[in-house]
């Protein structure tokens, strides 16, 4: 049985990409709307090592948008749900569940397992520049996810540089920060160049540069199918570059 596992991806991907995706190890670092799917997303492609990063635990609120939200999982930590979630998907992955906000102070230690690529799921503005400083700066592939929340319109999601996004308040506010930080090219997004419904951009422009807080983010309306979206469009791109050799 679990040879026939991953033999769709075998025949989509070739023998040796598969080999190769088995000994990959990717951090998804926030595990809400759009990290859940995109773990998901990960385990179900043959990925040998997954580290899941997030502080919360699963709110009623979560229930429209986030996979591992359920009447049963409500109060329990993200990470651990999403770890058993992944570990029933493919038995033999390792995965690493870690409670924690991605801060300055626990950095160099969450990001310190040789991980071969990081995607950022996180939904606050400081933590988020921080995330990607830090992998770009070290030269770790880093895949962001812009806003997903206030968005409807799922023909108007896309794949960008980060420096080549256009109509996007958040990715705005991250190349302005990141310029002042040394930041340049060379983060892969996902947005979307709808407009955003709601309060949501000016939320969101509010929040840049404020101290940081786990509990400070803005409260957003969110769909069902865009989030989820967003985290498997992510995975498709880490997929990508794990397995572009034979592309």
């Amino acid at each position: 049985m679990r040879a026939e596992r991953f033999s769709r991806l075998r025949l989509l991907y070739g023998a040796e990409a598969l080999a190769r995706l088995a000994s990959s190890s990717v951090a998804v670092v926030g595990i809400g709307g759009v990290g859940g799917y995109a773990a998901e997303a990960l385990a179900r492609s043959a990925v040998g090592r997954l580290t899941l990063i997030d502080f919360d635990v699963v709110a009623p609120s979560n229930i429209n948008r986030q996979v591992h939200a359920l009447e049963g999982t409500l109060g329990r930590a993200k990470v651990q749900v999403m770890a058993e979630r992944c570990q029933a998907i493919h038995p033999e992955i390792e995965v690493e569940p870690i409670k924690a906000f991605f801060s300055a102070e626990n950095a160099a230690i969450l990001l310190s397992s040789g991980v071969d690529a990081v995607l950022d799921c996180i939904d606050t503005v400081t933590a988020k520049l921080l995330l990607i400083e830090t992998c770009w700066k070290r030269g770790l592939p880093v895949f962001s996810s812009m806003g997903a929340a206030g968005k409807v319109d799922p023909t108007a999601i896309a794949v960008a540089d980060l420096f080549d996004t256009r109509n996007c308040h958040l990715a705005r506010i991250l190349r302005k920060e990141l310029r002042k930080r040394g930041v340049g090219p060379g983060v892969t997004v996902v947005y979307s160049r709808e407009g955003c419904r709601g309060n949501g951009g000016g939320q969101l422009r509010a929040e840049a540069g404020e101290p940081h807080s786990p509990r400070r983010r803005p409260t957003l309306g969110s769909s069902s199918y865009i989030p989820p979206l967003f985290g498997l469009t992510l995975a498709g791109e880490v997929l990508r570059r794990l397995t572009e050799e034979d592309l």
